[in-house]
């Protein structure tokens, strides 16, 4: 994937301030930003957005101290980014909780493989769901003669659609999972070192 990391929108690198800006600070370099980047002005409607988003999320204690607690923010974040997001975090979790001593193994590795085997075992649940579904397809294909009521063709009929939107929500996990699997590009975990045995080590040549 050409796509690496999550874009989720940084407020304060927009506006210019420093983390720990205070309200009037932040208004301050808001209407300064703001201002030449107003679409009357000339500016670029887009980018004025994005700065009104940011000062709207910094003026708001609550969002900025989720914001700030878990850097990023529902309404700032790009949909699939968010996505990928809430699976990490989900994994994060399962990792904190994990009662072995830190550098003892490699939670990075970990969070990785959990992910592969969730998009494998997501792929297998499409594949078994379209076989599901073209068996239900060629039912209703050798259907001949039906009733008014056609109350079998209704049944095979929502059956079938409701095959698709599970399969299409599978698919749109998968996509969240490699959003996440993409956010760990670039990290690396410190290992503690091996005890050495001393039985193991090689003897002085006598």
């Amino acid at each position: 994937m050409a796509k690496t990391g999550a874009t989720v929108i940084d407020p304060y690198d927009i506006l210019g301030v420093a983390r720990d800006a205070d309200e009037a600070a932040i208004k301050a370099a808001y209407r300064q930003v703001a201002k030449s980047a107003h679409p009357d002005g000339g500016g670029d409607t887009d980018r004025f957005a994005t700065i009104s988003a940011c000062y709207e999320l910094l003026k708001d204690p609550v969002r900025r101290r989720v914001y700030d607690d878990t850097g990023y923010d529902p309404q700032l974040a790009e949909p699939t980014d968010l996505k990928g997001l809430m699976v990490l975090e989900t994994l994060v979790n399962d990792m904190i909780l994990d009662e072995r001593e830190p550098g003892s193994f490699d939670p990075v590795a970990g969070l990785r493989r959990k992910l592969t085997d969730d998009i494998l075992k997501a792929r297998f649940h499409i594949l078994e769901l379209e076989r599901h579904r073209a068996r239900v397809r060629k039912h209703m294909d050798r259907i001949g003669r039906r009733p008014e009521a056609d109350v079998l063709g209704s049944m095979l009929r929502a059956r079938a659609t409701s095959i698709s939107e599970a399969i299409k929500n599978s698919e749109t996990q998968i996509a969240a999972i490699e959003r996440a699997y993409t956010m760990l590009e670039g990290y690396s975990y410190e290992m503690e070192p091996a005890p050495v045995n001393a039985e193991e080590l090689p003897k002085a040549a006598e």
